[in-house]
């Protein structure tokens, strides 16, 4: 069974090193481990992707990580086995690869480069917002009760009516009238440095294909 572990730990030397042998100790597998974010007071915010033995149990992960000093599980939670994490470059590459599509190339890519569900290129029409390109786990249409930001140019964490309240959405804008649009379902959080992420990838694709 694959998951996906996020931790915030101190970010001194050996924090990962202790990390890694309280989760092999309790039986977990590290696949790869992502730095998400540094913070100001010290700490990282990372991403252990785990391929568990069978009968290994999530929260006894989540105990050894918790026993270590300074460290917190902000998030588990079963992820796709046989995914692969995509890094930046990569997209990059891919998108360069056929200019023409670029931004059809980083929505199909951002699921697995941001471990999101789905990704979604869309175009505002007036009052309305209407899906241009989508990820396959997408929406086809997107509810009209949803509050597009007008300053999406940095990109935002973008709030969503009760009834989706088990979505985390943001976006950032991809040209003109058109935005770039991420969403996880329960969690973790979309983090600033994810967004920042987007918003330059976005860049990127609106350049490359011009």
């Amino acid at each position: 069974m694959s998951y996906l572990l996020r931790v915030a730990l101190p970010d001194v030397p050996g924090s990962l090193g202790r990390l890694a042998s309280a989760i092999g100790s309790a039986g977990g597998n590290i696949d790869a481990i992502e730095i998400v974010e540094r913070t100001a007071d010290g700490r990282a915010v990372d991403d252990v992707f785990l391929a568990n033995e069978q009968g290994v149990m999530p929260d006894s992960i989540v105990s050894a990580c918790t026993s270590l000093e300074g460290v917190d599980v902000l998030w588990i939670s079963r992820y796709g086995a046989g995914s692969n994490l995509t890094r930046d470059l990569e997209v990059v590459e891919s998108m360069t690869s056929d200019p023409s599509r670029a931004p059809d190339t980083l929505v199909d890519l951002l699921p697995a480069a941001f471990v999101v569900d789905w990704a979604a290129r869309v175009r505002r029409e007036g009052t309305a917002v209407r899906v241009v390109h989508r990820s396959p786990a997408a929406p086809t249409e997107i509810p009209a009760d949803i509050h597009w930001p007008r300053d999406m140019e940095r990109g935002r964490r973008i709030d969503v009516p009760e009834h989706l309240s088990e979505l985390l959405v943001a976006g950032c804008a991809l040209e003109a009238d058109e935005l770039v649009v991420i969403a996880r379902r329960g969690g973790p959080e979309i983090l600033d440095s994810e967004i920042a992420r987007l918003r330059h990838l976005a860049a990127l694709a609106s350049s490359i294909t011009r």
